[in-house]
């Protein structure tokens, strides 16, 4: 088989697995935040606790499969391209920031109802101008800024993750030692895990979820260059070792999402289940929700507390419609903007960059 064309066919996976862990994001999001799962707790108080200690780790699912497709755009063939560095890191903060800017005119308008329904310190305060400038800039967590929405730092971790990873690609083959990119990634991917990522002070810059994100662009090219099980090894030893001096259930978590990727897709079955309808609806709407679900979902919960709902069952029913209409938002959000308005503004297609020719060798928040 073509071992670009094996990458290609691993997408349906990847799109899984983010699709899987949007929904646990918004379920956590629903557990941690907000009176109606407090109500519901006695229900089931062994599954709120899980999901509020563990839901946000699913973001290591992200971030590594945000680096898989990173290093798909960057380096689709697993060898040196030739783009601009400006350009390519502009249009991912357009990609970015056009549905963003969408996403906090709703979170700011829905926050204001819910305030009216419900005094709760989940919502934030009415926002100001330059804490909106902040979050345009994807610098409010650097500037120590109250959240518009819970989630939206991981766009700030995002643009810096995939700026990183781009300069890291970009300067070698700029300078003539293209041959030593992959190479400063894996060291900065092992001083990521071993020294940034036990320091909390890190958490609102790129270094500190660099570890996990890297591990996502060496299974995309290990793919490509059909070297699946060596990969396998070597990111397994360095996550091994990591972990031996400071075990993190979120490093393992992002250890296992990588060897997901890079495990042979023999079985008919998961092949059919990944690419079914439901996981691909949930896929193709997994960034809207992840954008739109926080003050949908605090909505909901305003309103189960002005209408003065207190009993555990119909909390619980609260918490599974809060969900249910963060998916709906999701989807007309989708709709409205993702296949609306970001083709119309030329936002919509992958620009595949030209292969570059060859080089003298010279001669990539705390959350868990």
């Amino acid at each position: 088989m073509n071992p670009a064309a094996s990458a290609t066919s691993r997408l349906p996976l990847a799109d899984a697995l983010k699709a899987i862990a949007a929904q646990i994001i918004v379920l956590h999001h629903l557990i941690h935040y907000g009176p109606m799962s407090n109500a519901a707790y006695d229900l089931a108080p062994w599954l709120f606790d899980w999901m509020d200690q563990y839901g946000r780790m699913a973001v290591q699912v992200f971030l590594v499969v945000g680096g898989y497709l990173a290093a798909r755009t960057l380096m689709p063939a697993a060898t040196p391209v030739n783009w601009d560095i400006l350009p390519q890191i502009g249009r991912r903060y357009l990609r970015l920031v056009i549905p963003y800017t969408a996403a906090l005119v709703l979170a700011i308008g829905l926050s204001a109802v819910a305030r009216q329904l419900m005094d709760h310190d989940s919502i934030s305060a009415p926002a100001t101008a330059p804490q909106v400038t902040a979050h345009l800039l994807l610098v409010q967590g650097l500037l120590n800024y109250e959240s518009l929405s819970a989630g939206v730092w991981y766009l700030a971790i995002d643009f810096q993750l995939y700026s990183l990873l781009a300069l890291m690609l970009w300067l070698p083959r700029k300078t003539g030692w293209s041959r030593l990119a992959l190479p400063a990634i894996m060291i900065l991917m092992t001083v990521s895990l071993f020294h940034f990522n036990l320091n909390s002070d890190w958490d609102n810059w790129a270094p500190y979820f660099f570890g996990s994100y890297a591990i996502g662009a060496l299974a995309y090219w290990a793919t490509v260059r059909n070297r699946n099980w060596s990969c396998a090894a070597g990111i397994t030893l360095v996550c091994g070792l990591a972990l031996l001096m400071d075990f993190r259930w979120r490093i393992l978590l992002a250890l296992a999402t990588a060897l997901i990727l890079l495990a042979p897709l023999r079985m008919a079955w998961f092949e059919k289940l990944i690419t079914s309808r439901p996981i691909a609806f949930l896929s193709q709407i997994s960034f809207a929700t992840f954008l739109v679900h926080f003050p949908v979902c605090l909505v909901v919960n305003g309103l189960f507390v002005r209408f003065e709902l207190t009993h555990p069952v119909a909390n619980a029913f609260g918490v599974v419609l809060a969900w249910l209409a963060s998916l709906a938002m999701g989807a007309l959000f989708y709709r409205v903007i993702g296949q609306g308005l970001m083709p119309r503004l030329g936002m919509a297609r992958r620009v595949k960059p030209k292969a570059a020719p060859a080089l003298p060798v010279n001669t990539s928040k705390q959350t868990g």
